[in-house]
C-alpha cells in the first residue's frame, strides 16, 4: 500500500518549526518534539517528521524509528474516538478477541483503519497496566474495564454511535 503525501500548508509547518524551538532544536528533545506535534496534526506523517528531523538536525530514519518503536505513536490519522482493545495476555485470556471481533462487526473497521467519517479508529495495544480490570478497552483517554462483548455497543452509543 502506497503512503500518499501529505501537503503541508505554510501555517503547520511554521507552527511544528515553533514547537522545535521551544525546545531550543535539541535532539534529545525529539520525543517531546514528536508528543507535541501529533497533538497539533493527530498523527505523524512523513511531512511532518521530515520537518521534525531538519530542525532537531537528526536523521530522519532516527525520527522514523522513533515513531514506529513508540506504541502512542501513529502514522495514520485516528478517528475523534481511538478505540484500542488491550490484547496483552490477562485481557486475551479474559475474552479481548471477542471484544475487539465485536468492535471489528460493530464498526465495519479492521485493526489499524479509520472509519470513512473520521469518528471512530481501532486498534489494538500489548498492556495498559491495568490486568486486573481484564479485558481492557480504551475511548480516547477514557478507560473501560472488565468489558464483555455485548458491552460494546453500548460503550459505542456514548459517542454517538447508532449504527
Amino acid at each position: 500500500m502506497a503512503e500518499s503525501k501529505v501537503a503541508l500548508k505554510r501555517a503547520d509547518k511554521e507552527k511544528l518549526v515553533e514547537v522545535c524551538r521551544e525546545f531550543n532544536n535539541k535532539p534529545g528533545e525529539l520525543i517531546n518534539v514528536l508528543h507535541r506535534a501529533q497533538n497539533i496534526f493527530g498523527y505523524l506523517p512523513a511531512e511532518v517528521q521530515e520537518v521534525i528531523a531538519s530542525e532537531l538536525n537528526v536523521a530522519l530514519a532516527k525520527v522514523y524509528g522513533v515513531v514506529t518503536f513508540y506504541s502512542y505513536f501513529t502514522m495514520i490519522p485516528r478517528g475523534k474516538y481511538p478505540i484500542s482493545v488491550c490484547t496483552g495476555t490477562a485481557c486475551y485470556v479474559r475474552g479481548a478477541e471477542k471484544v475487539l471481533d465485536e468492535f471489528k462487526r460493530l464498526l465495519k473497521l479492521e485493526v489499524g483503519e479509520t472509519a470513512a467519517d473520521g469518528v471512530f479508529s481501532l486498534n489494538c495495544l500489548r498492556c495498559v497496566g491495568a490486568c486486573g480490570l481484564a479485558p481492557v478497552v480504551l475511548v480516547g483517554e477514557k478507560t473501560y474495564g472488565r468489558v464483555s462483548s455485548d458491552q460494546v455497543r453500548k460503550i459505542l452509543e456514548e459517542y454517538g454511535y447508532e449504527g
